[in-house]
């Protein structure tokens, strides 16, 4: 049993190794999954009617993006309403299928530009230098 207690210095860097290759296949499949976000699926069965969903209260700096019908494999599935994440300036343009030819084309949600929002400009705060030559006075704002 004396042999099962020694570390093999071999193991720990092929362990290491494999740590990290398997690190950096995961990184960089978070990297190319949004890239992968705007494939349009196109099928021949329409979607089912939109379910109902109740929309909860959102926290301030959200919107709710609603549930869509998703494809998978060979059905739709329905795909819970969930709150995102607010861009000033801009819509959110839910999920939506289309039919064109005789086929089905989902349009992922995304982000639309708000065509009517117009910045808030922030005026400065003009800072006067109060002039005491040096003198400290107990009056007022006003010199009362």
């Amino acid at each position: 049993m004396h042999f099962l207690s020694q570390k093999d210095p071999t193991m720990n860097r092929t362990t290491a190794l494999r740590n990290l290759l398997l690190s950096l296949s995961l990184a960089a499949s978070a990297f190319a999954a949004p890239a992968y976000a705007h494939i349009s699926v196109n099928i021949s069965v329409a979607p089912p009617a939109p379910q109902y969903e109740a929309v909860p209260n959102i926290a301030p700096g959200y919107v709710w993006a609603p549930g869509y019908w998703g494809w998978a494999g060979n059905r739709h599935v329905w795909v819970r309403g969930r709150p995102i994440h607010q861009r000033v300036g801009y819509n959110w343009a839910p999920d939506r299928w289309e039919q064109r030819n005789g086929s089905y084309y989902r349009t992922a949600g995304h982000w639309k530009r708000d065509k009517g929002y117009k910045p808030v400009k922030m005026k400065k705060e003009k800072h006067y230098k109060h002039r005491d030559n040096g003198k400290h006075s107990r009056r007022g704002k006003h010199g009362d």
